[in-house]
This record gives C-alpha cells, structure tokens and sequence, in this order.
C-alpha cells in the first residue's frame, strides 16, 4: 500500500510538474499587446536601427524612406540618420514621392481594402488594435491622404523584402523607437534612390 501511493504521488507530482511547464511555456509563446512580434523573435534576426551618416544636405527631423536600401531614415541631426530596416511594397504595388505625416496611431485596428479581400476572401473584415495578428502591429504613422502608413507588423520575417501592398512595415520594436520621434505634419520622402 506504501508502494502504491508512493508510486501515485510521484506520477502526481511529474503531472504537476509537467503542467507547471506548459503553462511557463504557454506565457513565454503568447504574443504581448506591446509586441505581436515576440512569438516569432527568436527565429529572426530583430537587431535592426543602427546610427549612420547621412548626407549634410538632408535638414534634420524628416523621414527618407528607400526602397532600394529596403530602409527608413530618420534624420535626426543634419549628417546622421538613424536608419531602420523595412519591407517595401511588391512590385504591383510600388510608388515614391513626397508626403508628410497626417495622423499616429497606437495599436491601430486593421480594415482590409476591397483590393485586398478580391485577392484573398478568406481575411478578416476587421482586426482589432492591439490583436497578436493585426497586420498594422503596435504602432502606425499615416502618410497624407493616401491609404499608406508606416506601421509595425505581426509578419517580421517579411523585414527586408518586397511584401507590402504599399506601405511600409517595421518590426514592432524598431516603430516603438520611431513613433514617439516624429511629430505630425513631418516630411517624408519614399525614393527607389539607394544611401547605403
């Protein structure tokens, strides 16, 4: 009998044990409403703003965004820029020009464009701000009156390549750093002209 519950207790105890682990595991795979990336950070390289120079004849505190590069530039002092690794649009859906910051957004919910709902049915109508699989991610920067932004993600393996439909994506921790750095009304500049 001593047997038997001895043996009872320890299966009890390797249950709880094994359950203990799966619930640590399940919070440390849960994606937070701060960063809809985490769930998928340890399989890419997030390491991403770094501090370069930047031509002196670029005035300080506006945004260059190359699509060659496949960067975002923040000029924040006149000769260096803090630049920001992006995904640009694919090729039907590439631009460049001159617009300026109308609008910020922190956990922006997502609507999807007829366009986009012709192309694949099976999207959602609406995701809400602050939703682990939000494509907008947790930060957006809304560019003049056209439907293109400057926004964070819930795909950061899309960084560097040609995946957009438009807009411009930024791991969600790289858009944390820039969005409280640009107010409204601040000049942007999407180029296909290479800085690296």
């Amino acid at each position: 009998m001593t047997t038997e519950c001895s043996r009872g207790c320890k299966n009890a105890a390797r249950i709880h044990g094994l359950m203990l682990f799966a619930a640590a595991l399940l919070l440390l795979l849960i994606p937070s409403r701060a960063s809809a990336q985490d769930f998928f950070s340890f399989l890419w390289d997030g390491g991403s703003r770094s501090v370069v120079g930047f031509g002196s004849k670029y005035e300080p505190r506006q945004i260059i965004v190359s699509f060659g590069d496949r960067r975002l530039y923040w000029i924040h002092k006149r000769g260096e820029a803090i630049s920001y690794p992006i995904a640009v649009p694919r090729e039907q859906s590439r631009w460049s020009g001159v617009t300026s910051v109308s609008d910020k957004r922190v956990n922006p919910a997502w609507t999807p464009t007829p366009t986009m709902l012709r192309e694949n049915p099976r999207l959602p109508s609406w995701v809400p701000g602050g939703h682990p699989m939000n494509p907008l991610g947790v930060r957006a920067l809304y560019l003049g009156s056209s439907a293109y932004r400057i926004h964070g993600t819930d795909a950061p393996w899309t960084i560097g390549t040609a995946a957009s439909k438009g807009c411009i994506r930024m791991y969600n921790e790289d858009v944390l750093d820039l969005y409280p750095r640009v107010p409204l009304g601040t000049k942007v500049t999407v180029t296909w002209q290479r800085f690296g």
